[in-house]
């Protein structure tokens, strides 16, 4: 058991990204993003919150025991499966300072505004080995409950940046050699940018797409071919998703 035990409000609270920031954590929820985090960044979970008693790979974390209708009372899933991880807010995550080893293969979300369409962007650059995501602040919260939801658990398996100052980020990457590659619906449908050994994929709001800052930085500018007819556009997630698995095979 946790040596001093938070009120049940105080996980509660945790919902909100002022408290996230003030209490330096948040959650995640059910066995599967639980475990994910635990073997992404095991050293980052606090507290263990389980309605029942859990396997010996839970032995060196504290672990606090609610009934069912307390932890329900937590979680932000209508639906709650235990347990809950109360983990660190991972550093440097809510500022303009890129980590030393950016990695070859990074993501640039602009105004992405569902927390389900960020969630599950962050869920797929994990799964197609990107290093990094960076997002602007008009994003939805990387580390709010709906985004770690749906991004299974994976919002520590890679590095995470939220800032307005990302235009100076992207362009700082830039000078490092990486290739920006913007997906815009008056681009190019030569997808071969995207096999680039250093790469920043930029993807923009679900209504808008990316603003004009971010098309004129661009070293390269693509569509994919869609039957417009039938479907203006895709899904922000959808063509995310096409992105990063053609950048995984090297386009």
């Amino acid at each position: 058991m946790s040596e001093a035990l938070k009120p049940l409000k105080w996980y509660k609270q945790l919902s909100g990204k002022k408290d996230r920031l003030t209490e330096g954590a948040f959650l995640v929820e059910g066995p599967r993003a639980v475990a994910q985090v635990m073997t992404s960044s095991p050293d980052s979970i606090i507290e263990i919150l389980t309605v029942e008693k859990l396997d010996v790979s839970f032995d060196s974390y504290p672990t606090r025991l609610l009934t069912q209708s307390r932890l329900n009372s937590i979680c932000a899933t209508q639906h709650p499966q235990g347990p809950i991880a109360l983990v660190r807010l991972p550093e440097g995550v809510y500022s303009a300072s890129l980590p030393d080893n950016l990695g070859s293969r990074l993501l640039l979300l602009e105004d992405v505004q569902d927390p389900g369409n960020v969630g599950t962007l962050i869920r797929t650059a994990a799964a197609f080995g990107f290093d990094g995501v960076i997002l602007t602040s008009k994003c939805a919260d990387p580390l709010s409950p709906k985004c770690v939801q749906a991004s299974a658990g994976t919002v520590l398996s890679l590095w995470l940046r939220v800032s307005d100052d990302y235009i100076s980020l992207a362009s700082d990457i830039q000078e490092r050699g990486y290739a920006l590659v913007a997906t815009d619906l008056d681009g190019d449908e030569d997808i071969s940018a995207l096999g680039k050994d250093k790469l920043l994929l930029t993807l923009g709001n679900e209504a808008a797409g990316l603003s004009s800052n971010v098309i004129d930085l661009a070293d390269y500018r693509i569509k994919f071919p869609v039957v417009s007819a039938k479907a203006e556009s895709l899904n922000v997630a959808a063509c995310g998703a096409i992105c990063m698995y053609l950048a995984s095979r090297g386009a």
